[in-house]
């Protein structure tokens, strides 16, 4: 439910994207053609490790109001960034 390009959740089941063995989302044809060629959009910086992620294994989660999306390489990550933010 989440567009891997715009990086929002959408509310609804998004158009897949195989590649490489992993599948990535996006929520358009725009979005589709843009993930093979974009190798910007298939990754995320985790926020808790300021690693680079891979959109197609990471573990995502709802933050803001709005629908965004932040990925993390695990849930233990999301879990410690909640308690180094006091966010629990």
């Amino acid at each position: 439910m989440v567009c891997m390009v715009n990086d929002e959740f959408m509310g609804k089941k998004q158009l897949a994207v195989p590649l490489d063995g992993k599948i990535y989302y996006g929520c358009c044809e725009n979005c589709k053609e843009r993930i093979p060629k974009d190798e910007n959009v298939r990754y995320a910086i985790d926020p808790h490790t300021g690693s680079k992620v891979d959109k197609a294994k990471a573990y995502i989660v709802l933050i803001g109001n709005e629908g965004q999306v932040a990925y993390f390489e695990h849930q233990n990550n999301y879990k410690l960034f909640l308690k180094q933010n006091k966010v629990l």
